[in-house]
């Protein structure tokens, strides 16, 4: 099959660079990618997909091929929301088109082998989770297999991820000017008293666990009293309990700010929380000897600390799913910068497409055509392994 996935990618490479090159030259930030979400439906609307655009999310798409043989569900999920100020620094453009690149092989042979495939547009990953408002959908509920690859500085097979509770700290007091103080009620005081208090709550948590936040809002002029202050805060856990726990900590902590300045409070969950990320080590392995058959090298294996936090933790629940890591950069090149964006659109970002479509497209074959495989993946999501 690599063989055939591979001239099936490389016949469109062209294209698919081309798509790449305009999602980095227009970058938009998650639930404004209303222009990256239509070339991409563009893109598998020319591939002969069935297409629902929007689908559960404003920038949200579906695409569908179902064969007429019975099989297995498969989804390719795409990513394709930007990041301010750096552009596409996690990848993201790639994703989405390595995804695509995946189905669109995968179709090749899914009449023959029998099967669904959709290619899932999940947007917002970096904030509001498009694939969390998919799980809460039922988008994976009859999905057998959820499978992408990420862009790194390694090629990997896929990594744990922490659980992320993410809140807001308003607090509202009554502004004076600076030289009577006392006519007034300081909502910075509250903000400064908190961000003191959860500071200080650092050194209580679990290890592991992460802790960090910015005052968002403390004020305007040096001789005013303000009137409104917040504070945004992630809390991380490898659990999503204890993630929780950390910030009703949190919560008291802002409480007794705001008592102590006599001031409001709002708390609020002011972006999407993220589940931790279920580890299909049955997909992964399979993954780490298809990247061995097409030619990678330096595979790493699954990492087993947890690092960062991803809307696919909730998908990793409710379907098998694997996230793997395919090289586009040196390991010089951080994440979340403009030097990674530009790696998308570099030889070796080029090299992913191909390499990272075909390998997602072998694995999804793989799945589908192999009982016995199929069985031990679904075994061990069932934890009955």
């Amino acid at each position: 099959m690599e063989k055939l996935f591979k001239q099936n990618i490389q016949s469109k490479h062209l294209n698919y660079k081309k798509v790449v090159k305009q999602l980095y030259d227009n970058p938009e930030i998650g639930n404004q990618e209303f222009e990256s979400s239509k070339l991409l439906v563009e893109l598998i609307k020319e591939n002969d997909f069935e297409t629902t655009y929007p689908y559960i999310c404003p920038t949200g798409f579906k695409g569908e091929y179902k064969a007429v043989k019975e099989g297995p569900t498969v989804a390719f999920l795409c990513e394709f929301d930007a990041l301010p100020v750096v552009g596409h620094g996690c990848g993201h453009n790639l994703i989405g088109v390595m995804s695509i690149a995946a189905a669109t092989a995968l179709k090749e042979v899914i009449d023959e082998i029998g099967g669904t495939i959709y290619i899932y547009g999940t947007p917002a990953e970096e904030n509001f989770g498009g694939k969390v408002s998919f799980t809460e959908n039922h988008a994976f509920d009859n999905v057998d297999l959820a499978l992408m690859i990420h862009p790194g500085t390694r090629n990997g097979i896929g990594g744990r991820t922490n659980a992320l509770m993410p809140l807001k700290f308003e607090f509202f007091g009554k502004s004076a000017h600076g030289a009577n103080p006392y006519d007034g009620y300081s909502a910075l005081d509250a903000a400064v008293s908190t961000y003191t208090g959860i500071s200080m709550l650092r050194q209580y948590a679990r290890p592991g666990s992460t802790i960090h936040g910015v005052i968002k809002d403390g004020g305007e002029a040096a001789n005013v009293i303000p009137e409104y202050a917040s504070l945004e805060y992630y809390f991380r856990n490898e659990k999503m309990e204890y993630a929780k726990y950390l910030s009703q900590r949190a919560t008291k902590i802002a409480e007794g700010a705001a008592l102590q300045a006599q001031v409001d409070l709002k708390v609020s969950v002011y972006e999407c929380p993220y589940d931790d990320k279920k580890i299909n080590y049955t997909l992964a392995n399979k993954l780490k000897e298809i990247y061995t058959e097409i030619g990678l090298e330096d595979i790493q294996d699954v990492v087993e600390t947890p690092s960062g936090s991803s809307d696919i933790g909730s998908v990793s629940y409710v379907c098998p799913i694997v996230e793997g890591r395919i090289k586009i950069a040196d390991e010089t090149v951080l994440g979340h910068s403009k030097e990674f964006a530009d790696a998308t659109i570099s030889k070796l970002g080029d090299e992913a497409i191909i390499n990272g479509g075909c390998a997602l497209a072998i694995l999804a074959y793989e799945f589908i055509t192999d009982s016995e495989f199929k069985n031990e993946v679904v075994k061990e999501f069932n934890n009955e392994n």
